[in-house]
């Protein structure tokens, strides 16, 4: 599921898409793959879940598929579950 919403911050309009992702850590290689029927998007990571080594990673992947900057790019909810809200804010 990808649900847009306009934010105002600092007096400029940035559209903000939230994004539910299953992770799954210590995988061969990292990928983002397109969401399911139920909208669940599925990213596999090289990093193991230490230290926050996997949702610094999964923020850089996020990142470069919509083409963000990663300071664009937060994790809302799940920093210590497999399934996470990303939320992607745009100009």
């Amino acid at each position: 599921m990808i649900r847009k919403v306009q934010a105002r911050c600092q007096g400029a309009e940035h559209a903000v898409t939230t994004i539910r992702v299953k992770v799954r850590p210590r995988a061969r290689v990292s990928v983002l793959q397109a969401p399911d029927d139920d909208g669940l998007w599925c990213a596999q990571l090289r990093s193991p879940p230490v230290d926050g080594r996997a949702n610094r990673e999964l923020i850089a992947l996020v990142a470069r598929h919509f083409r963000c900057p990663q300071a664009a790019v937060t994790i809302k909810a799940g920093a210590s579950g497999r399934i996470k809200l990303v939320t992607i804010a745009t100009r």
